[in-house]
């Protein structure tokens, strides 16, 4: 009887798809056998790309002469260390009665190239090849994946896609790693008192180090200047509100050389002097705005976000993230977790009432099950179709990040971790079915003699969506009494309520009593450092650290790395010794070798650490997938890319 046989990534996946199969049989030497189905697992890479020296043992050695190397045909080697599992895997290909494979290694890129390595270095590829594409590993997106399988070949240009990604990767590093270490390597060992050295160049590993280096030395030669406000104190005695002088057009302040910007002097001496011009005049209100503003919750997580969420919460690298992610989405508790998208796709959120109800009858949590119980007391909407939560154009291969509802079988044995980064996803996903958040605002402007003063309250009037997420509750609490594009004064939720109160009783064209003026001493700060959690954003975002997610939302493109591949980079970085992240804080420093190693770069190929030239490469790659340009337009232009680089270098040396 002919045979199906599927194949995963892992082990522990596939026990779940032949608990779904319902495959009875006795478990073998790496595969599980039933009457129909035949299920394997590799165990991450089974097959990699083969050294030089394997085309050509002349190339053990680094020399000039052998540069650049391009193979005009690429080798690949089984891992000795996994040839076990792979004579497993082409032994069960081999068998006359398996007439079909489904592929169900991880719904993605590097899960595509897992497999069709393995296949191509066996050689035998069975007439009928299915894809089986699932964003969770619950029973019944199991059991859909298996039957809305599709045929293997439409995966094809995500396949060429990602050897697209290895051979640049390999060829990048092989040649510019040679080249800079034959050049730079005996300077370099003698910097560091080393005997020898070999400079490790990357793709996306040296850019990223160019973020890190170039944002230290920023610090570093950062040079604080001092200067000085004028704050005004207007009203009553016993309520008084305090405002800021701000330039304005018609002041006598103008344009003047004297200013540091539009709100601060250059020398105290200026600022008194401008204090002393004020002295006995009438302040009148020229104007009262009063606003009502409404602040929805923010979207859901992809994988960067979580991790750089993480890095904050918990003081954990990405790749740890990723870690208890992948064990989370194992385990059945969230969807799939390598994901850009931070939206949900239509067809999701026409049934998204299964996740909540499963929630609702699976999450012994207390907080949650509250949270679940107001969205059903208050009858909170649960449709997300017209919603900014959902977006068919913003992704690609998985949506958000989301709790599925199930799996909570696992749950009391995950480690309190685990148990806390669930938490965190639940409530970011419950938060979207809350309203808005709601504010009252008033701005006030009051003139002395053209000289304008600036003032508004902010309270919270609604929680609204505040009520899940309470850490965003205290940032709510830390609005501005005095405002300015320098400074922020935090002040508490009852200092808020009374400011509010007080400028509420004021009206255009009213004279207030001026009760004092004083200077207030402020500096300029440098930018800060990078986290392990806030490179993530940044390489997601091609080198830019936007604070601002529904900003970062808006600008984002093709990025540095992969979601995939982000947190395994960083950690590459601090294993070769290139930068340093504290454990207890995560920030993120360069080494004195990392430096050095930039330096040589940035002497020799400066536009290696420009992230707009690694998020090109990888929107090329992006192309490929998506069938906008051919493999072999992008391999052209990545080979000329290498021989310019490498013939301009071996000449000028």
């Amino acid at each position: 009887m002919a045979k199906k046989m599927l194949i995963t990534e892992k082990p522990s996946v596939a026990m779940e798809f032949a608990k779904v199969l319902r495959i009875n049989g006795i478990r073998k030497d790496g595969y599980l056998e039933s009457e129909n189905w035949i299920v394997t697992w590799c165990v991450g890479h089974l097959v990699t790309m083969s050294y030089p020296e394997v085309y050509d043992e002349k190339l053990k050695f680094w020399r000039l002469d052998t540069l650049p190397f391009m193979p005009k045909e690429y080798k690949y080697e089984v891992i000795p260390s996994v040839q076990k599992q792979y004579n497993v895997i082409k032994n069960l290909l081999s068998r006359e009665d398996v007439d079909s494979v489904y592929v169900a290694t991880d719904s993605g890129r590097e899960g595509e190239y897992i497999f069709r390595l393995v296949e191509n270095q066996i050689g035998i590829k069975k007439q009928n090849r299915r894809r089986v594409w699932i964003d969770s590993q619950t029973e019944e997106e199991i059991k859909r994946g298996i039957e809305e399988a599709k045929d293997l070949s439409e995966y094809d240009s995500l396949s060429d896609s990602a050897y697209l990604r290895a051979k640049e990767d390999y060829l990048i590093g092989i040649n510019f790693s040679r080249l800079l270490s034959i050049i730079y390597g005996k300077r370099v060992a003698k910097e560091l008192e080393e005997d020898k050295i070999s400079i490790a160049v990357g793709r996306v590993m040296t850019c990223v180090l160019g973020m890190i280096v170039s944002r230290e030395r920023e610090i570093r030669n950062f040079v604080k200047t001092p200067y000085y406000k004028v704050i005004g104190e207007f009203g009553k005695e016993n309520s008084p509100i305090k405002a800021e002088w701000k330039v304005n057009e018609k002041s006598k302040m103008f344009e003047s050389p004297k200013l540091y910007n539009e709100s601060g002097f250059k020398q105290e001496k200026d600022a008194k002097d401008f204090i002393i011009s004020l002295q006995g005049k009438k302040a009148l209100v020229t104007e009262v705005k009063k606003s009502k503003t409404k602040e929805n919750a923010p979207l859901l997580f992809n994988l960067a976000e979580i991790q750089n969420e993480c890095t904050k919460r918990f003081k954990i690298k990405p790749d740890e993230t990723l870690e208890v992610i992948q064990n989370l989405y194992e385990k059945k508790l969230v969807t799939y977790p390598r994901t850009d998208a931070r939206v949900l796709s239509t067809a999701i959120a026409k049934v998204i009432s299964k996740n909540l109800n499963g929630i609702a009858k699976g999450y012994k949590d207390g907080e949650i099950q509250g949270y679940i119980k107001q969205m059903a007391e208050e009858k909170y909407k649960t449709d997300l179709t017209k919603t900014k939560y959902v977006n068919d154009s913003k992704i690609t291969d998985h949506y958000a990040i989301i709790p599925t509802g199930q799996g909570y079988e696992n749950y009391e044995k995950l480690p309190e971790l685990h148990k806390q980064v669930y938490k965190v996803i639940t409530k970011r996903f419950l938060s979207i079915f809350y309203p808005p958040a709601e504010y009252s605002k008033v701005s006030v402007k009051i003139n002395i003699e053209n000289e304008e003063f600036n003032a508004s309250g902010k309270v919270c009037i609604k929680q609204g969506y505040l009520e899940v997420l309470k850490d965003r509750k205290i940032e709510a609490k830390s609005e501005k009494n005095v405002e300015n594009s320098e400074e922020k004064t935090n002040i508490n939720a009852d200092d808020e309520s009374t400011n509010l109160d007080i400028l509420n009783t004021l009206k255009k064209g009213q004279e207030i009593e001026v009760k004092n003026f004083e200077i207030k001493t402020s500096e300029t700060t440098p930018p800060s450092r990078y986290n392990s959690g806030s490179i993530i954003l940044a390489m997601e975002n091609a080198g830019k650290l936007i604070e601002d997610e529904e900003l970062r939302e808006q600008i984002k493109g093709a990025g540095i790395g992969t979601s995939a591949t982000r947190a395994e980079i960083m950690k590459k970085l601090e294993r070769i010794g290139y930068i340093a992240i504290n454990t207890k804080t995560q920030i993120i420093t360069p080494t004195k070798k990392g430096e050095i190693i930039y330096d040589v770069v940035n002497g020799s190929m400066p536009d290696m650490l420009n992230p707009k030239l690694t998020a090109s490469w990888e929107k090329g790659l992006d192309m490929v997938a998506k069938k906008e340009i051919k493999p072999d337009i992008f391999m052209e232009k990545l080979e000329d890319y290498i021989n310019s680089k490498v013939n301009k270098l071996v000449v000028k040396w």
